[in-house]
């Protein structure tokens, strides 16, 4: 099985991204050819170095004149004073405002997107990141919502006797689309749409980044679904198991698995009936099986499913569908 992203229609996602660059940036940007915006992914400013366009296309560095190179000297550099400019409009002037963000390197914008922050780091008394000092780099990261990327894969996802979600892991690299296909799996859970149940799944989102809703002041930035509750900004394993006490999920939805605490806590759903899907950094099921507390779920069967996405075709490409045993499914 190898299968694109290619259902429905992606929005222009890089419009309210790009509106945080400085205006003789953004106007640049927004002058270079479509096809090449529509594949953009990230926005890398560097001080020193030239403003990088990462993406389908590749890495290209915006042209000191007009037009984008692959040459780094011919690129635009920049200066502390355009990454100032991007902090200052992210925070309207107040880094106080968004501190807890950024101890966790980013801050999430308007449209779900994230920034992502390097620099001089303060430490607290424990040794913690207390907060950033000097900013010498940001990367603007374009999310994006592709409603419908999740049917070619819903077939897999319940129990053909009676419409019960099946718990699924989805696995890859990073940047192969993982978190979009989630946020898709969200919303056509809560609409109703994966399979006819007398009762719509009710989904709990763990979302300990802000990025599989995009939530800003505790609103999703993306469609969800309406039977969908964010828990945002919380940290995972604590989230799932606040979601099963309170909020009684058919299914819990959260990104990036990998402590011990993330083991147990799907291991209590498991118990508790309730369907998990993650997601997990991995290209292949035996090499996340050999992160630390990983075979434990993969011996006590919590996942049903393991999906495998790479680049192959484009973003998203859906390698295989595994059962629990890690067979490959038809």
């Amino acid at each position: 099985m190898s299968i694109p992203f290619t259902e429905g229609k992606p929005p222009k996602p890089w419009r309210r991204a790009l509106a945080i660059l400085p205006s003789e940036l953004e106007e640049r940007i927004l002058g270079l050819d479509t096809s090449l915006l529509d594949g953009l992914e990230e926005v890398r400013l560097r001080v020193g170095q030239p403003l990088e366009l990462c993406g389908r296309h590749g890495s290209l560095f915006l042209k000191t004149t007009t037009g984008v190179t692959a040459h780094v000297t011919e690129g635009l550099r920049l200066s502390s004073g355009h990454l100032n400019q991007v902090i200052q409009n992210v925070t309207q002037f107040s880094l106080y405002a968004v501190e807890e963000e950024l101890r966790r390197g980013f801050i999430t914008i308007p449209g779900g997107h994230r920034v992502g922050v390097a620099g001089r780091m303060v430490l607290d008394r424990d040794g913690h990141v207390k907060s950033i000092r000097t900013i010498s780099s940001l990367n603007v990261r374009i999310a994006r919502e592709i409603p419908g990327v999740g049917s070619s894969i819903r077939s897999h996802l319940y129990d053909k006797s009676d419409g019960r979600p099946l718990s699924t892991l989805i696995l890859s690299p990073p940047q192969c689309g993982k978190t979009t296909l989630i946020r898709d799996l969200a919303r056509q859970w809560s609409e109703s749409l994966l399979v006819r149940r007398k009762y719509p799944a009710k989904v709990a989102i763990v979302d300990e980044r802000s990025e599989i809703a995009g939530c800003v002041e505790g609103v999703p930035q993306f469609a969800v679904g309406p039977r969908t509750d964010v828990l945002d900004g919380c940290p995972k394993a604590e989230g799932m198991l606040m979601a099963i006490r309170s909020l009684s999920p058919d299914i819990i939805i959260t990104d990036e698995i990998g402590r011990v605490e993330d083991a147990d806590a799907i291991m209590e759903a498991t118990h508790a009936g309730v369907a998990v899907i993650a997601t997990a950094h991995a290209s292949r099921l035996d090499e996340w099986r050999r992160r630390p507390n990983m075979d434990t779920l993969f011996t006590a069967r919590a996942f049903s499913r393991y999906v495998l996405l790479s680049r192959k075709n484009g973003p998203g490409t859906v390698d295989a569908v595994l059962d629990e045993t890690g067979r490959v499914l038809s």
